[in-house]
């Protein structure tokens, strides 16, 4: 039985692209809607099962007051939060307003699927890998640039360092590979390992990661001693 769903996000495009797939997969979505910033009142006034709720930075201040006031005012509904990579505090703030579950916004079809299968049954609907990160900075709030930095050194293996060093300089794949004498698809596999063991979504989310944690300046030593 296909769940009655309503799809909000601040991308038009995203939110009716992703409301026809649901459709087609026999899932009845009553609006698909934008921006966030309006959601409550209409997803109050419709109460479907499931709110789809995107949002780009899930780690800014109120972006999560609708999932709050829609809990709130409608606590039938479950509140499913699509966004990029989040942060760990991203996804506890998304839980401590109240919503069911974090997808991440390329998740494929399927994946969403299961999610909003589970939020209408009331179960959590987020990865294992996301709770792990959130409880990991929960329980070590207080690291600081530098341990993270070194933390996340400690996670890559002497190439990938090699890797994400060549990204933060702006190298594309074809360029690594030549750099490093090794094959494109060989080098866009280690690029993409980088980008999950760092939990990113993207090369300029790791290099700014990487630059902001002093992962860079500790990375040049790391290489020499490898």
């Amino acid at each position: 039985m296909g769940v009655r769903l309503m799809v909000v996000d601040d991308h038009r495009l995203h939110a009716e692209a992703l409301a026809s797939a649901l459709k087609l997969r026999g899932h009845r979505v009553l609006a698909a809607t934008a921006p966030v910033a309006g959601a409550a009142e209409l997803v109050i006034s419709r109460a479907p099962e499931v709110c789809l709720l995107g949002t780009a930075v899930p780690a800014q201040p109120g972006v999560f007051d609708p999932v709050a006031r829609i809990r709130r005012e409608r606590p039938q509904v479950a509140v499913l939060v699509l966004g990029p990579v989040p942060s760990p505090r991203g996804i506890a703030a998304a839980f401590a307003a109240g919503a069911c579950g974090y997808v991440r916004h390329d998740e494929r079809i399927e994946g969403v699927e299961r999610a909003l299968m589970k939020a209408r049954t009331g179960e959590s609907a987020v990865a294992p890998a996301l709770l792990q990160q959130a409880f990991g900075e929960l329980l070590n709030p207080a690291a600081q640039p530098d341990d993270e930095g070194r933390r996340l050194l400690s996670i890559l293996t002497p190439r990938e360092v090699e890797v994400l060093v060549r990204v933060a300089d702006g190298e594309d794949t074809r360029v690594i590979a030549a750099g490093m004498g090794i094959a494109p698809s060989t080098a866009r596999t280690h690029v993409q390992r980088v980008l999950m063991k760092l939990g990113v979504g993207s090369r300029l989310e790791a290099a700014a990661l990487a630059a902001r944690t002093g992962l860079l300046d500790r990375a040049a030593p790391a290489r020499t001693e490898s």
